[in-house]
């Protein structure tokens, strides 16, 4: 199989600085995504830090490593290479006053063959359009994703709560962070969209869906969604990050019908 990758990020319409940052390593098939949060401009320097020192490192042990390394290599690696750039965020937060309490949230993945290795940190979030089936295959670590899964609200209650972008887990904000990782199978045919919550608060995943079905190429995608989450208020800055799966000729693509 083979990727096509393409990442975009806007700064919105009520905010004046870009705190999101994302990156892609093609070489590889790195991708990463962080919103950062803080005052001043420490939020932008929380999110630069970590997906900058997760490309560098995470993709150098991976073009080393080879195919020889095991999804479990991998997924370790993920685990020392987000620990480090949590320590780093952490002591520049606490060594200057400025970057005080900075953190961000993260979403990061490694494709590799036909599985994707996906890991996350906070409510940025990764989605799968497959069949022409959206799903989020991430779980954001958030207040309201807790007020939710507990019963006390439901899903379309949380789309208009106040309790918004409250995350519970970032990367920065203590000297350890736990990084959620999950194993996903992948097929050609496959679009994956990592995001910030500058698009999924502004878009249902009906929207989202619609959009990413609707443009033939990825750059047309990446736009689309963007502008459509300004035409709905542009509350925060919009980052996206998008991988197309391609199979040789004869290949089982994800949208046949009824495949399992």
């Amino acid at each position: 199989m083979t990727l096509e990758f393409h990442c975009a990020s806007d700064t919105g319409r009520a905010r004046n600085n870009n705190e999101d940052s994302a990156a892609v390593d093609e070489a590889s098939s790195l991708v990463v995504l962080a919103d950062g949060m803080g005052g001043y401009n420490a939020g932008e320097v929380a999110s630069g830090m970590c997906t900058s020192f997760i490309k560098t490192e995470l993709g150098r042990w991976l073009s080393e490593a080879s195919e020889s390394a095991t999804d479990t290599d991998v997924r370790r690696a993920m685990d020392i290479c987000v620990d480090n750039a949590n320590r780093a965020i952490f002591n520049a937060a606490n060594s200057n006053p400025q970057y005080a309490g900075m953190g961000t949230t993260l979403v990061v993945g490694v494709f590799r063959d036909n599985r994707l290795l996906l890991g996350h940190v906070g409510d940025s979030r990764c989605y799968r359009l497959r069949g022409g089936r959206l799903t989020q295959i991430t779980h954001d670590h958030s207040l309201l994703q807790e007020q939710i899964d507990s019963g006390l609200i439901t899903a379309e209650q949380a789309a208009f709560s106040a309790n918004k972008n409250l995350v519970t887990r970032a990367v920065g904000v203590e000297d350890t962070v736990l990084l959620e990782t999950h194993l996903h199978d992948v097929m050609p045919g496959d679009i994956y969209l990592l995001c910030s919550d500058g698009l999924s608060d502004m878009l249902d995943d009906d929207t989202i869906g619609q959009l990413l079905q609707s443009c033939e190429l990825l750059p047309e995608a990446a736009t689309a969604l963007i502008d459509a989450a300004n035409e709905a208020g542009g509350k925060d800055n919009i980052s996206v990050v998008l991988v197309r799966v391609r199979g040789p000729a004869g290949a089982a693509r994800s949208w046949w019908p009824f495949r399992r």
